[in-house]
């Protein structure tokens, strides 16, 4: 019987964002299953497209035996409460002892994100990995999944044998991440089986420079070019190759991009690291930014939406949940509402989602078809301290009403279901707007859909989303526009007021 320990922490940490995660946002979950622990965990997290999700498939399939531990997740944000991370890592260790206590355990596979940054410590995946190595030892094989948007650290690497990074951006392969990590845990079973040393070996190098979040996109030249090398790279030279981009918003020493790999030649993954660091220092000017200002991108959208068949998609990257934003900022409806674009393309115009949730319960309590004035919106702090724009305060008719609970059909999300809160659509001059009373991305159609609003029936959609919504929307979308509103996310990361990253390290690419 082969025994593995299953446990899972995801956040993407903002450390320039205005929310923290409390214990409260872990509970909640949002655009993440709520918290849970033990056998429940793997009944709430399998049917989903986490990468615990693939593992416990391709555990499955083997015939392991499974010890579920906690799953933690929470919408992208400010730090991580110090309560919220030592409840995690303390029911995780002490899940770790009981289990520990009952029998052998042969592996241990961690589903992480790899750029959480705790209020009392900067390195929180590191921290977790040093703790579970005191309990657990050091020859118990882990394995971890991450996101591409990792910022790796020495740390990490000393203490997880290996780590498997989603490779795609928008992130379509976090089950297939999470399937390989099974396959990486597989071959250190045998290698300790078979001669009882895993002859594994390890090599890394981070590059000395920062990578804007929009120009990772891998649907994209040159992050496109650079995964196909990848995979190219690894096949040829026998080695696990991996490229964590980093994280461009958090103020810590480690933050930025990380190649790194692993296997049983050092001399061979050495060489594939080499030669992926190579190849994209060859290309880092590529990964510059383009943005346009809110007013310019609605007037462009409205140019060329006069002959599109197919909806202009503007993303509003710098309110983007997924990033730290809260989804509440009102740059782009202000410029939609300038810009009359409600009037000249009526009910064909929407944005979303939009966290407000005293008004999405003042249209509730209205009802369907009633017209009332609302407060859509709030003026938070930006990243660079200064305020956000100002509240839309107008006479909005309601259209829809939803409790919220979102299931899921997306190339990104299949199988998973969101919890919201109370949802509406309200109409603004023309403009549809999609009331959220909790985070979420918007990530796929049906975050519109559940509202009433078929995004290929529209002329204009704003998204708060930087890359993660062109999994979806580009199928349905004739262009894709990047809009850089005042919001809590730094689209440039040579915007950000850096107090921890080192000096050699550049903060554009």
């Amino acid at each position: 019987m082969t025994r593995i320990f299953v446990a899972g922490f995801q956040h993407e940490t903002n450390t320039f964002a205005p929310s923290p995660a409390d214990w409260a946002a872990f509970e909640r979950g949002s655009s993440y299953p709520p918290y849970s622990r033990g056998a429940a965990m793997l009944e709430l997290v399998a049917p989903g497209s986490l990468p615990v999700a693939g593992f416990i498939e391709a555990a499955r399939e083997r015939r392991w035996t499974l010890v579920p531990s906690v799953w933690a997740g929470a919408t992208p944000s400010a730090h991580v409460t110090r309560e919220a991370f030592e409840r995690i890592a303390g029911d995780l260790l002490d899940d770790l002892r009981a289990a520990l206590r009952t029998g052998p355990l042969d592996g241990m596979l961690l589903d992480l994100h790899g750029a959480a940054v705790a209020e009392h410590v900067d390195d929180a995946e590191g921290e977790l990995l040093e703790r579970i190595r005191s309990v657990a030892g050091p020859d118990l094989p882990l394995v971890a999944t991450l996101d591409l948007h990792a910022n790796v650290s020495v740390r990490m690497l000393r203490h997880a044998d290996a780590f498997a990074v989603y490779r795609t951006y928008p992130h379509v392969d976090m089950r297939d991440c999470g399937r390989r990590a099974a396959a990486v845990l597989a071959g250190l079973l045998a290698g300790v089986r078979a001669d009882g040393c895993r002859g594994w070996h390890t090599a890394s190098r981070r590059l000395p420079y920062l990578l804007p979040l929009n120009t990772q996109c891998t649907l994209l030249e040159p992050a496109r070019k650079l995964m196909q090398r990848l995979a190219a790279l690894e096949a040829e030279l026998g080695v696990q190759l991996e490229f964590a981009m980093g994280f461009p918003a958090a103020d810590i020493a480690d933050c930025g991009p990380h190649v790194f790999g692993h296997g049983h030649d050092a001399a061979a993954v050495q060489r594939a690291v080499d030669a992926l660091a190579a190849e994209v220092d060859a290309v880092r000017s590529h990964f510059a930014l383009q943005w346009l200002a809110p007013r310019d991108a609605v007037r462009e959208a409205l140019r060329l939406a006069q002959d599109a068949s197919a909806p202009i998609v503007i993303a509003d990257t710098q309110d983007n949940p997924g990033a730290g934003g809260d989804s509440n900022t009102t740059g782009l409806l202000h410029a939609l509402l300038a810009e009359g674009a409600g009037q000249r393309h009526p009910g064909r115009v929407a944005l979303g989602l939009l966290v407000d949730p005293d008004a999405a319960a003042a249209a509730h309590a209205a009802g369907v078809g009633a017209k009332l004035m609302l407060r859509l919106g709030r003026a938070v702090r930006a990243f660079d301290g200064t305020p956000t724009d100002a509240p839309v305060e107008a006479e909005v008719t309601v259209q829809a009403l939803s409790d919220g609970v979102v299931a899921l059909h997306g190339p990104m999300t299949a199988g998973s279901t969101v919890r919201l809160g109370p949802c509406a659509r309200v109409d603004v001059h023309g403009v549809q707007v999609l009331l959220a009373s909790a985070k979420c991305q918007m990530l796929d159609l049906d975050l519109c859909r559940f509202l009433g609003v078929e995004p290929a029936g529209m002329a204009i959609v704003v998204v708060k989303s930087s890359v993660h919504f062109r999994a979806a929307f580009t199928p349905v979308a004739s262009h894709i526009l990047v809009a850089k509103a005042p919001g809590p996310m730094a689209a440039d990361p040579v915007d950000l007021a850096w107090t921890k990253l080192p000096s050699e390290v550049a903060r554009r690419p």
